[in-house]
Parts: C-alpha cells; structure tokens; sequence
C-alpha cells in the first residue's frame, strides 16, 4: 500500500520539477532576449543564466521556435499590452486612432529597450518567430481600421498605413530618433490616417 501511494507522489513531484526547470529555462532566455537581444544569445548563455546544462535546454527545447514562443508568451504575460480587442468599440476613427495610439505609445515607451533588444535583432530569430512579429503587426493594424477600410487599393493603403502607425519601430523613429513627445507622435498618427482613409 506504501508503494501504491507513493509511486504517484513521486511521479507529481517529478513533473513539478520538470515544469520548474523549464520555467528557468524560459525565463533566463526572455531575460537575454531583452537585454542583449536573441542575435547574442547562445544556449550556452541561457543554460548559464538558468543554472543548468546545455544538454538540459535541449531536453526542454529541442526545437528553437518553441524556446522563442514559450520566452514571448512569458515576457507578454509580465508585461501585457493594451487591449487591442476593445479598440473597434470605438466608432469615430480619429478618436479611436487617438485612444490606441495614446495606450500604445504608453506601452513602447514603458517597455522600449526590451522591444528594441527584439527588434534589432528580428531578421535573426527563426522565421516562424518572425512571422508571429508581422502577424501581431497586422492584427492591430486591422483592429485600429476595422469598418474603416474599403475594399480595393484604398483599403490597402488605409491598413498598410495603420499597420506602420501601431508599430515598435515607427514609435521609436518619432520619438526616440526624432525626439518627439508621445503626444505629438500620436497627432502625426492621426492625421496621417484620417488623410489617407479620406482620399
């Protein structure tokens, strides 16, 4: 009966420590990719932060996509962005532009140099993982013109640029290299996008 009832304790414990070793592994590279960028980072270097092998990573994460989606998916849940869902309940595009992008901006300067770390080195990552960054892109893109954006090359033009508008990079352009204020970042992009949905 002893056996019985420890055979499951153990085989409990055991999966916890596995899902901690993984979280390790997934928090040391999250904490790599966002100071010195995924182009810097070796599993070597992951393995050291984490305080394990490299042999250890690799049982977690034989497959590198799935190492940078489970760093992703952590880094986003310590640090959610703004609820990109609640945009379109917003009818008057002008004002919703202004909403998001004011939200938006907020977040990429709470968060700028973790997102340039990623940025920078965007052409390095895996192509799914790059992918997932264009797919985010786009997203919030139709998010910000949904109901806005006609059919044909109007339509097109009008998500190409509100795609450009909701992402890190323009941000850091106007404010960063530019040295605008947020506010007046967010106006350029409001104006830019009510000019090209109007014709």
């Amino acid at each position: 009966m002893r056996i019985t009832k420890s055979r499951p304790y153990r085989m409990q414990r055991r999966a916890e420590l596995v899902d901690h070793t993984r979280q390790r592994i997934t928090e040391a590279a999250a904490r790599l990719h966002t100071s010195v960028g995924p182009a810097n980072t070796t599993v070597a270097a992951i393995a050291e932060e984490a305080g394990v092998t490299r042999v250890t990573v690799y049982r977690h994460f034989s497959d590198l996509d799935v190492l940078f989606e489970a760093c992703r998916a952590h880094w986003l849940s310590q640090n959610p962005p703004p609820d990109a869902g609640r945009w379109p309940e917003i009818a008057d595009l002008e004002e919703r532009a202004r909403s998001a992008l004011t939200e938006l901006y907020a977040w990429f300067r709470e968060h700028a140099e973790e997102l340039f770390s990623i940025y920078r080195d965007a052409s390095t990552m895996p192509p799914s993982a790059q992918g997932r960054l264009r797919d985010e892109n786009r997203r919030l893109g139709d998010l910000l013109v949904m109901g806005h954006a006609p059919d044909g090359s109007r339509g097109r033009q009008v998500r190409a640029v509100a795609c450009h508008l909701v992402g890190y990079p323009t941000w850091r352009s106007l404010v960063v290299e530019q040295e605008l204020g947020d506010a007046e970042a967010v106006e350029i992009g409001v104006a830019l996008l009510s000019v090209v949905t109007r014709g």
